[in-house]
């Protein structure tokens, strides 16, 4: 099986990584059995990183079976959760070890900054999975009363195979939100990771073998969704599925359970997240935290505050400051590798000319393009971040999740108004407030249709606290105790202990 070196030879980074580019099936790399490859792309250049190869249904069919046979016989209740805790909290470290060489990856894959990829996205990955290994072992049922004559309780077991299905926003994130409690309860894994975006995924597959988890274990199978996913979606053997992505695919993997052996699904799907700011905030804060929740990643996230509502009596002040920043932004949007650099490109070509639709889009609605709008620079998928005013509910960049650095804002008057405008919309994933009045603040919190509201800040999540939406927005929670309810089925045991017939 081929590997790839990637030389980077920059300020931020110098080395040289080895990343195998074959299907990971029972701790081994192997060829597709339908060879096929697919291009990776830097998105700061448009430049071929490596080729990786593809799988398609029958590499699904291999990794299951290698999966069934390790839950049966290595892993689930084979191995006691103190143990799989152990080989969490060593994937943890190892990740930590390691971290300048992942966040590297990150950067040169995804187009992240690299001092982001280092100091936010890798110690988020690393922090869940060492907080699903301080797990593994407390999952447990209840012993419930009956009578003298009865013991009755309850067992929270594995499902067994899962398959897990997941973008390219944050590769490593991603990764650890859906490996985390999936392994600390037990279950063996098929996972699908982006095409565009594998290489740090296939990376971490060396780690699985050398923090000593079992063969068939964790199996990654590259692909596309129309194909991997497709058979994930559909497999026979497979009896839970986690999703991360678009609505619409969301669906698609709904439909595909209800067609075949009613698997379980978890659905992380996309968002248009409103940002509600009242005259009386800290300006100066919320100006800052209002800039992280829209711009953070270059807007490529389901839970940007992408629709921003300004009471009218700090508008004008608002938007000239808000101004500012967005244009010092600007200034620093280029090379993901350079110190300075805080904002980088889109991860691809197609997601480049999806919002530069977009914003086409706004402009002949007749929205006001008042910062950016445009391409940045010659080379790679850089978008200007862009800000929106005198826009109307409508238009589709306030309908529609862009899933890029483009802003939507709009002025309110009253409390009552902007509740309802903020939650007039088919999405429910995440909400913004800002305001010094606790008691208001914490009355929108509640009255917003959302699966998280954050208060006075902005994207701050954490492993600890459930992730998931409303509406169109999911089906499930991700994070804390909540997700192990997801990865574990309960099963009631009646023991009769005297009663006689």
């Amino acid at each position: 099986m081929s590997t790839t070196t990637i030389e980077i030879d920059n300020a931020a980074y110098t080395g040289s990584i080895s990343v195998h580019t074959g299907l990971f099936i029972d701790n081994k790399w192997v060829d597709p059995v339908e060879p096929d490859t697919a291009d990776v792309v830097n998105p700061a250049t448009g430049k071929k990183i490596a080729a990786i190869s593809v799988g398609s249904k029958k590499d699904v069919d291999i990794a299951v079976k290698a999966a069934q046979k390790a839950y049966k016989t290595s892993w689930g209740h084979k191995t006691p959760g103190r143990e799989r805790g152990k080989l969490l909290l060593r994937l943890a470290d190892l990740l930590e070890r390691d971290i300048d060489a992942f966040a590297a990856l990150e950067s040169l894959n995804a187009g992240k900054p690299f001092s982001i990829a280092k100091t936010q996205d890798m110690p988020g990955t690393i922090a869940h999975i060492r907080y699903y290994g301080g797990w593994a072992d407390k999952v447990h049922g209840k012993t419930i009363e009956s009578s003298e004559v009865k013991l009755a309780y309850t067992r929270h077991e594995p499902y067994g195979v899962v398959g897990q299905i997941i973008p390219w926003n944050f590769p490593m994130l991603m990764l650890a939100w859906k490996v985390g409690p999936a392994l600390a309860t037990g279950n063996t894994i098929v996972m699908k990771v982006s095409e565009m975006t594998p290489l740090s995924a296939l990376k971490f597959c060396e780690l699985v073998v050398e923090a000593g988890f079992p063969p068939g274990v964790f199996n990654l199978v590259n692909g596309y969704g129309t194909t991997v996913g497709q058979a994930i979606s559909e497999h026979m053997h497979i009896t839970k599925v986690a999703f991360t992505g678009s609505t619409l695919v969301g669906r698609k993997i709904l439909e595909a359970s209800a067609k075949t052996n009613l698997k379980v699904v978890t659905l992380e799907l996309g968002g248009k997240s409103p940002t509600v700011i009242f005259d009386d905030c800290n300006l100066d804060q919320t100006l800052k935290w209002t800039t992280h929740a829209m711009f953070a990643n270059m807007g490529q996230s389901c839970i940007a505050g992408t629709r921003i509502f300004i009471q009218e009596g700090i508008y004008d002040e608002f938007i000239q400051k808000f101004t500012a920043i967005v244009k010092g932004l600007g200034q620093a949007t280029g090379d993901p590798f350079d110190s300075n650099t805080q904002h980088g490109p889109q991860v691809s070509q197609t997601q480049f000319d999806r919002i530069m639709g977009y914003i086409a889009s706004g402009k002949e609605s007749g929205a006001t393009v008042h910062i950016g709008g445009e391409r940045h620079g010659t080379e790679g998928y850089f978008i200007q971040p862009t800000i929106f005013t005198d826009v109307t509910p409508d238009m589709k960049i306030v309908r529609e999740e862009i899933f890029g650095p483009v802003a939507a804002v709009m002025k309110f008057k009253t409390e009552e108004e902007v509740i309802e405008a903020a939650n007039a919309t088919d999405y429910g994933l995440s909400a913004y407030v800002f305001s010094e009045n606790v008691g208001r603040a914490i009355r929108v919190a509640h009255a917003f249709e959302s699966g998280s509201t954050f208060v006075n800040s902005g994207q701050l999540v954490e492993a600890g606290m459930p992730f998931g939406g409303y509406k169109s927005s999911g089906v499930g929670r991700e994070h804390g105790e909540y997700a192990l309810a997801t990865y574990t089925q309960v099963k009631a045991v009646h023991v009769n202990i005297g009663l006689l017939i």
